[in-house]
């Protein structure tokens, strides 16, 4: 996942930068996107995710990686939960009721995550499990020159993640992630068959095959949320709006995304179609942009917005998370979004009028009053003595 990182390099040059709030990062008060939607018997969840929750250290400002035999400093560093988290995260804080199933180990780093997700992010683990003897996933995030590399250690859970997954609440959508290898699973079909939507994204082909399977799937899905390598070489088409055009041949809603050049997408369930530019912003480290995308996105839909609105935002949201050191943790609450926004209306002469009015559709969606919590980003240390 955190796809929209690869594209980042091409940034620079092109779209025209928007200076870095100067503000303290917010979470900012809780806000139901939701609230006119729910009636008695809608489901508890609106988003029900399974998949490894990784122990994220992120290590920012690097000027190049290490070569072998060498040591580089780094600038800043994070702490955060990893993986399916990022999604879960920045789902929660933009308002939906979210649950994941997942593993987590009985160890400093399982206790850091589990308390991250279920106390401070309020995200649903009642279908996850505290393994013994069992350490948890472990990654090393390095953030240099608008882009990231990984270092990954883990082994598989003693308990099966689709074991875990059966027991997550109904949910009004699912999110997973297709490969060549597994059908789409059971537990999201069983979801599905109870009125859930299923949205879905894909993992990198390390074979270069592009097996012609993980399309077969989206016969199952909601909608579709590639980025634009992954469309062309899975549609074998030569340009991003070839690869949509194929892409909806298979699935109701259909989105690529294209990093710093924008998004486009059609919604056959709508009858829209939309192509928006991309939104550049100072990057720390782009760790989880694609998650954070693919949960505002799903926002938006749950909450019935039209299409353009719901790629303005997903790019918007993106953009101000890799502000920020972390995947999870990065993601953009409202009073970062209202933050934003209150600034870009405050100053919205000369360039920045066609980006006011681009995005006027914050006005009726961003809580008044908006109120700062105590929550902060990814900090450097898992705890601290007292």
């Amino acid at each position: 996942m955190a796809k929209q990182g690869r594209a980042a390099d091409a940034a620079e040059n092109s779209k025209p930068e928007y200076t870095k709030l100067e503000s303290t990062p917010l979470v900012g008060e809780p806000h139901d996107v939701l609230a006119g939607a729910r009636e008695p018997d809608s489901p508890a969840i609106d988003l029900a995710l399974s998949g490894t929750v990784f122990f994220d250290i992120v290590l920012t400002g690097l000027a190049a990686p290490p070569a072998s035999g060498t040591e580089v400093g780094a600038e800043g560093m994070g702490s955060c939960p990893g993986g399916v988290a990022n999604l879960a995260v920045a789902a929660s804080r933009l308002g939906l009721r979210t649950a994941v199933a997942a593993a987590f180990g009985e160890d400093v780093y399982g206790d850091f995550s589990w308390e991250t997700l279920s106390g401070q992010e309020t995200v649903d683990l009642s279908a996850s499990r505290r393994i013994p003897n069992w350490h948890s996933p472990f990654t090393v995030s390095l953030a240099y020159r608008g882009d990231r590399s990984m270092v990954t250690h883990e082994h598989p859970s003693p308990v099966p993640l689709e074991q875990m997954a059966h027991e997550l609440p109904q949910a009004r959508a699912v999110f997973v992630s297709l490969s060549a290898e597994d059908g789409v699973p059971d537990w999201a079909l069983r979801q599905a068959a109870n009125g859930a939507r299923i949205f879905a994204d894909v993992g990198w082909d390390d074979s270069q095959t592009w097996s012609g399977s993980v399309l077969e799937q989206l016969r199952h899905c909601h909608a579709f949320v590639p980025n634009a390598i992954e469309a062309m070489s899975y549609t074998r088409t030569g340009s991003p709006a070839s690869a949509l055009a194929a892409l909806a041949e298979h699935v109701p809603v259909a989105v690529v995304t294209d990093g710093p050049r924008g998004a486009l997408a059609v919604d056959q369930t709508t009858g829209e179609s939309a192509e928006v530019e991309g939104l550049v912003l100072d990057a720390v480290d782009t760790t989880g942009a694609g998650d954070v995308f693919g949960a505002s996105f799903i926002v938006g839909t749950l909450a019935g917005w039209p299409l353009e609105q719901r790629l303005r935002f997903a790019n918007l949201c993106a953009a101000l998370s890799v502000q920020h050191t972390g995947g999870s943790l990065s993601a953009p609450g409202w009073a970062d979004i209202a933050a934003w926004w209150s600034h870009l209306y405050v100053r919205n002469g000369g360039g920045d009028r066609q980006l006011a009015s681009d995005y006027a559709f914050l006005s009726d969606l961003v809580p008044r009053p908006w109120l700062p919590t105590d929550q902060r980003r990814a900090s450097a240390t898992i705890g601290l003595r007292h």
